[in-house]
């Protein structure tokens, strides 16, 4: 599994992949006025220092929003991803990166909300403070799947669960399998998206095939892969399973990954999957 504090990897390609997806998720429940609920199980800092040693010791961002920052021509998706980082960095530099919890802020209407948990007493200080006042966050030092029972189904109805762990831990993939059974139990009209990375490929798909096993309806599973999953060990790729996606979401990323994987691929190599694990009713 990862050894993963995120300020070493903040706006990697993992990242980009993420971030571009949450926004999409987050505008398509921006479509319709009532307002949305969205929980963020594992929230991290909130926003990243790209200057600091950490993020300067391996420069992973340069491979990810840094092959992004100046291109032109990208499609709106696109477009609209790195407009939202921009918004963090006015002078023009890319000198910060938002966080999910960040990105999802400066996307909330009047009367929506953000509920943010962080484990880590470092990350959880910072992310307190960079929402500190702001009555349409909250963040909670607590375990981001003890959340899941907490504060769903929440009395908006409508919104999203974030579920991002460090995978740090053997047995993450098991313990997610737990909080879909979780969400879906208290909230089955939830949309619910699970990011993963690729780095041995097996796990991952057995992760899948539990899941799909479940036959929750409409599970959608989208990926990027980088390097070759049989290379030497380190993050090959990454990918995102939506559960209730929104109206179209396929079609969208079916347009969408092929030009992200022509925008951050590295030599030769690149691969992308979009597959229905579950199909919709």
């Amino acid at each position: 599994m990862l050894g993963y504090r995120h300020a070493f990897h903040a706006g990697n390609f993992a990242d980009a992949f993420k971030h571009l997806l949450l926004v999409q998720l987050i505008q398509a429940l921006r479509r319709k006025d009532k307002p949305f609920c969205l929980l963020d199980t594992h929230a991290g800092a909130g926003r990243y220092d790209l200057h600091s040693a950490s993020a300067q010791k391996n420069r992973e961002f340069a491979g990810g929003i840094g092959r992004l920052w100046n291109q032109e021509g990208l499609g709106p998706e696109l477009t609209e991803y790195v407009a939202q980082v921009r918004a963090l960095n006015p002078g023009g530099e890319l000198r910060e990166y938002p966080g999910s919890p960040r990105l999802t802020r400066a996307l909330l209407r009047p009367g929506d909300r953000l509920i943010l948990s962080e484990l880590h007493p470092a990350d959880h200080a910072a992310l307190a403070a960079e929402f500190v006042g702001d009555r349409q966050v909250a963040v909670h030092p607590t375990d981001g799947y003890e959340t899941l029972k907490r504060f769903l189904p929440p009395p908006e109805r409508r919104g999203l669960v974030l579920l991002d762990p460090a995978y740090e831990l053997k047995d993450e993939f098991a313990r997610l399998v737990e909080a879909v059974k979780i969400i879906h139990r208290r909230w089955a009209s939830g949309i619910v998206a699970i990011w993963y990375p690729i780095l041995d490929r097996a796990p991952s798909l057995r992760f899948q095939r539990t899941l799909g096993a479940l036959e929750i309806p409409a599970m959608l599973c989208a990926e990027l892969g980088l390097y070759p999953y049989d290379g030497p060990p380190g993050l090959h790729g990454c990918g995102m399973i939506v559960i209730n996606p929104p109206w179209r979401l396929d079609e969208m990323l079916g347009r969408l990954l092929p030009e992200l994987l022509r925008e951050l691929r590295v030599g030769e190599f690149g691969q992308i999957r979009l597959e229905w694990l579950v199909p919709a009713p």
